[in-house]
């Protein structure tokens, strides 16, 4: 089963879970021009995920993602394939500590 949430379709399988969690992550690929900040950002806010998104002059998409552990795994799971005219190469992801500094999701 899926969600559509504009053209984005989620998998309707994730749960809550009470750790709270921060990951650091760089997309490669066809990421830049295609829609990813933008669509990161609703993925992100459907799963109630903090954080900030933005491209990288070296046509790299970089993200913080805080929340809750399988949110935010879920936020990251979505990244690996992105929006539909994306092709993402790779996805480098590293915990860091958690620090609920923001209230929402942006764009920057």
């Amino acid at each position: 089963m899926t969600v559509s949430c504009d053209a984005v379709h989620l998998p309707v399988t994730y749960g809550e879970s009470k750790d709270k969690i921060r990951i650091h992550l760089f997309v490669s690929g066809k990421v830049q021009g295609v829609y990813f900040r933008h669509n990161t950002r609703i993925v992100a806010m459907k799963f109630g995920v903090k954080g900030w998104v933005r491209n990288v002059q070296d046509g790299r998409v970089e993200a913080v993602l805080e929340g809750d552990e399988v949110s935010v795994n879920a936020v990251v799971e979505w990244c690996h394939t992105g929006p539909q005219n994306a092709i993402v190469d790779e996805v480098k992801a590293e915990y860091e500590s958690y620090h609920g500094e923001f209230l929402d999701f942006g764009i920057i």
